[in-house]
């Protein structure tokens, strides 16, 4: 098979899962809108199960709830009938995803979820199936085929169930007025958790701050850029206002007669700065529009006051590791 034609059933593949997606937009109505009244109305948790293909995607739905601010929780449809459906608790909501809603595993999860009053919302492409005649609530999938050659395999099916998982989170999170503050309390670690920080806390401030006036001899400033490691100095006026920024950049520029300057005559005016409260998210952006790899943070009631500088080594995603030579043999 020639990689042509690799590249050719990668884009089929992708083109009928991007049409899916199509069709399952088109079917988002008031039953979508009653899903999402039921989430917001629970006082419990959403309980989120399935089987098979199904189950990792409902897996997955379960965790995309939480992290938005849903209490949720995944319990396999299988484990459910040896002891599991125990976590299933009166008051929460159940959602089952099942293509073609009649997987018999799943039965003794939904009996057990109606028996103790828990309301059951069923996502099915078959609308007469036996999860979705049981199901309070039911959010039904287009009938598409799946992706993989001979249809059976869950591929497009479980793209649009991620899809849909993912809308019914993303629109709970905006109805329950959630925003980034509430978010970061859910991210702690990780790159979202880095990014949703505020810059004042990973900024390098107080003693580590390089700041030298704008009169100081060069051979100063560059003990203060030494001494602060930080690869730059800020420039202050007399009312410890900045007013500058010198960089690598700038000492390369004035090498021919560095040593005889000041920082006034070596500096960058006007460096780029964010207000104290803005994210880690926020300065990462600045940098990347304006190609650079450091800011000052200032106050915000005085936006040339430095408070710290935050440099894009502090918040930069880490690069990827790299193999161990012997794997790549």
């Amino acid at each position: 098979m020639s990689g042509g034609l690799h590249q050719d059933i990668g884009r089929q593949v992708i083109a009928l899962e991007a049409e899916a997606l199509r069709q399952l937009e088109a079917m988002i109505d008031g039953r979508f809108s009653a899903v999402v009244d039921a989430i917001l109305s629970c006082r419990s948790r959403v309980i989120v199960s399935g089987i098979g293909k199904s189950g990792h995607i409902a897996r997955k739905i379960a965790a995309t709830l939480a992290a938005t601010g849903t209490p949720a929780h995944f319990v396999h449809a299988g484990e459910a009938a040896h002891g599991d459906a125990g976590m299933v608790m009166p008051g929460d909501l159940l959602l089952v995803f099942s293509n073609s809603g009649g997987t018999v595993e799943l039965q003794p999860l939904c009996l057990h979820a109606k028996r103790i009053g828990c309301r059951l919302v069923g996502v099915s492409s078959n609308p007469t199936s036996l999860l979705m005649r049981t199901a309070d609530l039911g959010l039904l999938l287009p009938m598409v085929e799946e992706a993989c050659t001979a249809s059976l395999a869950p591929t497009t099916s479980t793209t649009m169930m991620m899809a849909l998982g993912d809308a019914l989170a993303v629109t709970v999170m905006r109805a329950r007025g959630l925003s980034g503050p509430d978010i970061r309390a859910l991210h702690p670690g990780g790159t979202i958790g880095l990014h949703l920080r505020g810059v004042e806390d990973v900024m390098h401030g107080g003693d580590r701050l390089p700041l030298v006036a704008m009169d100081t001899p060069m051979h100063q400033a560059l003990l203060t850029m030494t001494e602060k490691r930080l690869g730059m100095t800020g420039v202050v006026d007399d009312q410890g206002l900045l007013v500058g920024i010198i960089t690598d950049g700038d000492l390369r520029r004035h090498a021919a007669d560095l040593l005889a300057s000041t920082a006034a005559a070596t500096m960058t005016a006007t460096p780029k700065t964010i207000p104290r409260t803005a994210l880690v998210e926020d300065a990462l952006e600045m940098m990347n529009i304006h190609r650079i790899t450091t800011l000052f943070v200032v106050d915000d009631a005085q936006p040339r006051r430095p408070l710290g500088a935050v440099q894009i080594y502090d918040i930069a995603a880490p690069p990827p590791l790299q193999p161990h030579p012997l794997v790549q043999a």
